[in-house]
């Protein structure tokens, strides 16, 4: 029997993420029995929620319109290729006026927290968060996408987006850092689990099962579009929700090889490994990711891929809170819309 060995499943490397400062209101360092802890007050998270979300439905990254900009700049491109990038960037315009929305479906409001041993709230973090995700969706014009089910057969549409997916999980540290996903209905429902065996688990097999399956998922999501694939995983369940990180960027900076003790990795590259499932989803609308917005390529990967849709993140320190300045968001389906043009509490 192997001696014990703690091994983080994703060993994320450094984080190239950019933040940028809202303010430091709301954060503070403090000093109990003789330990420094991060205390942040829970109107923090409310405002830190529906500042993400704004920016979200509005908002593209940098890195993700300049390769749009690149596609019109390309000599080899053909002329549909421009038509469609140049389209993509005056939508993209337009949202950023902060009036519509990217897209008219503006999806389920998603939240992955990882706070530290030393942050402090004091309060229900996904009750402040919530909070925030309602205030974003009653401000903007955002289509409310959540249903009640009232029974087995009958549902009505909440009226405020919420509630909210939100997943908070305890971490060593003093960072508290928070992923936004508004993840809709036009990928949600192009997201597929497959049960294989050891034996799919070659480059040739491999390969062609991923292409068969890409080009499965069709062109029925909003753009910009990107597809990952996870296979392996210790469950199931873990399988679909790496899928669902993976086309956030979280996972870009894992290793670019696994090890003895089952670390994931993610790579552009075929991989081998002992694996039984194989998860497909595409993501949109995204952005930041370092391929074309239409295709991910043949993005193979042991456990993670590497390229597909951005979400927000935040992390509060005792300097203030930080987050990456441009982002964009899903599409979701059973949607109601109400139009109340506000913006966020600062």
């Amino acid at each position: 029997m192997a001696d014990f060995h703690y091994q983080p499943i994703f060993e994320r490397g450094a984080d190239d993420t950019p933040y940028r400062e809202l303010s430091a209101d709301g954060v503070s360092a403090v000093a109990v029995n003789g330990r420094e802890l991060l205390a942040v007050d829970p109107d923090v998270l409310r405002r830190v929620a529906c500042a993400a979300f704004d920016d979200v439905a509005h908002l593209l990254r940098p890195a993700h319109l300049a390769q749009l900009r690149s596609i019109v700049d390309d000599p080899e491109a053909s002329q549909n290729d421009r038509f469609v990038a140049l389209e993509l960037l005056r939508n993209a315009n337009i949202a950023a006026g902060r009036v519509l929305p990217g897209c008219q479906d503006t999806g389920t409001a998603i939240v992955i927290g990882h706070k530290g041993e030393n942050v402090v709230t004091g309060a229900d973090d996904a009750e402040a968060l919530s909070r925030g995700v309602h205030d974003a969706y009653a401000r903007r014009n955002l289509r409310y996408s959540q249903m009640a089910p009232l029974d087995m057969f009958t549902e009505k549409n909440t009226g405020s987006n919420l509630p909210a997916q939100i997943e908070l999980y305890a971490e060593p540290g003093d960072e508290y850092e928070l992923l936004f996903i508004a993840k809709g209905g036009g990928s949600a429902n192009k997201t597929f689990l497959y049960q294989e065996t050891r034996a799919l688990l070659n480059p040739e097999t491999l390969f062609a099962f991923a292409e068969e399956k890409m080009r499965s998922i069709g062109t029925s999501a909003c753009p910009p579009y990107h597809l990952a694939l996870v296979v392996g995983g210790p469950s199931a369940e873990f399988t679909l929700k790496t899928v669902k990180l993976a086309s956030a960027h979280y996972l870009d900076n894992l290793p670019a090889s696994g090890n003895e003790h089952a670390g994931r990795s993610a790579t552009s590259r075929w991989s081998g490994g002992s694996s039984t499932s194989a998860a497909t989803s595409a993501s949109a609308p995204s952005s930041g990711a370092s391929t074309s917005p239409t295709t991910c390529g043949s993005c193979g990967c042991r456990g993670t891929a590497p390229r597909a849709r951005s979400g927000w993140a935040s992390r509060a320190r005792p300097t203030g809170r930080r987050w990456p300045g441009s982002r964009a968001r899903g599409c979701s389906s059973n949607s109601s819309r109400r139009t109340r043009p506000g913006s966020c509490p600062t």
